[in-house]
C-alpha cells in the first residue's frame, strides 16, 4: 500500500481502498459540513450505518463535493432490529433512499447476535445474509460482509449459504488485536477492517506508542494506523479536524520495524471498547 487510493483486492474482485473514514458519532453537530472535510481532504472510502444517523449526511456532502458518485466506495449496515430476510431488504432500501443512490459498494450485517442470550441467532443470521446474497446478485450491492463476526458466527454462514463474506470489520488496534479471528479471515481469504483503529485514550497514552511515535517521528495515532496497514487490515480512523483527517492519511511515509510490530502485537489488553457480540457490554 503506497498511499491513501490503493487498494486491496476482496474475493470476488472488487477493489476496496486501503483506508477509510468512519462516521460514526459525525452526527453530532454540522455532520454534513464533517464529511465533506473529509472529502476535501482525500477521502473516498465513507463507512456508514443504519444506526449512525449519518447516510443523509453522506449523501449530501457527496451531491455537494460534484464528484461523480463512481469515485466513491460507500458502505453502510444492517442493524440488529432490521436482521431476517425481509426485514433486511427494507432496511436497504431504505438505507439507499438516505444515501441518495442506487447501489452500494459495500453493505454488512452490523451485529451478529441481536441480543445476548438471542437462541435463534444462527437462523436469522443465514435468513438475513440470503437476502443479503440476493442483493448481491441483483447488483445492488458490489460486496457484501460482516462487522463484528467472531469465527463461530462466520462458519455459520459459510456452512448454511451460498456466498463466502468478502468482509469483516473488527475493534482492532495495539492492545486488543482479535488474533484468532484475523487468522480464521484470512483462512478463508476474507478481508479484515478495523473500526476504532487508534483505540481510546489509554492506547494513545501507552508509553510503548509513545516512544515509538518519538523513534519514528509520527504521532501515537498514526503508529495505530501504520500497525493495521502492516498487518493488512483496513483502518476506519474519524476526526473532525482536517489537520487530524491529513495526518491519519499520512501513514506512507515510514514503516514499523518487524521487532516493533511485535512489540504493538504482545502488549497486553488496553483500550477495549467493551463491546462483545456474544456478551453484556462492560462499561469503564
Amino acid at each position: 500500500m503506497k498511499n491513501v487510493f490503493s487498494c486491496y483486492t476482496l474475493n470476488n474482485g472488487v477493489k476496496i481502498p486501503c483506508i477509510g473514514y468512519g462516521t460514526y458519532k459525525t452526527a453530532e453537530g454540522d455532520n454534513a459540513a464533517i464529511i465533506k472535510m473529509a472529502i476535501e481532504a482525500g477521502y473516498r472510502y465513507f463507512d456508514s450505518a443504519s444506526l449512525y444517523g449519518t447516510e443523509p449526511y453522506l449523501a449530501q456532502a457527496i451531491k455537494e463535493s460534484h464528484i461523480p458518485r463512481e469515485e466513491f466506495f460507500i458502505a453502510s449496515k444492517v442493524w440488529k432490529d432490521d436482521m431476517g430476510y425481509e426485514k433486511t431488504k427494507k432496511a436497504f432500501q431504505k438505507t439507499l433512499e438516505n444515501l441518495n443512490t442506487n447501489y452500494l459498494d459495500l453493505y454488512l450485517i452490523h451485529w451478529p447476535i441481536p441480543t445476548v442470550g438471542y437462541k435463534e441467532w444462527k437462523q436469522l443470521d443465514i435468513d438475513t445474509w440470503k437476502a443479503m446474497e440476493e442483493l448481491y446478485k441483483e447488483g445492488k450491492i458490489k460486496a457484501i460482509g460482516l462487522s463484528n463476526f467472531l469465527p463461530h458466527h462466520i462458519e455459520n454462514l459459510i456452512q448454511n449459504c451460498e456466498i463466502t463474506p468478502m468482509l469483516n470489520q473488527l475493534e482492532i488496534h495495539p492492545g486488543y488485536t482479535q488474533e484468532a479471528t484475523i487468522q480464521y479471515c484470512k483462512e478463508h481469504n476474507i478481508q479484515v477492517q478495523a473500526w476504532s483503529p487508534i483505540g481510546r485514550a489509554r492506547v494513545l497514552k501507552e508509553p510503548l506508542l509513545l516512544e515509538l511515535a518519538e523513534k519514528y517521528q509520527v504521532s501515537p495515532a498514526q503508529i495505530c494506523l501504520r500497525f493495521a496497514i502492516q498487518k493488512d487490515i483496513i483502518p476506519l480512523p474519524k476526526s473532525s479536524s482536517m489537520e487530524r483527517m491529513k495526518e491519519n492519511q499520512d501513514i506512507f511515509s515510514f514503516e514499523i520495524s518487524k521487532e516493533d510490530m511485535y512489540r504493538l502485537d504482545t502488549l497486553p489488553q488496553i483500550g477495549w471498547s467493551g463491546e462483545h457480540p456474544d456478551r453484556e457490554r462492560v462499561y469503564f
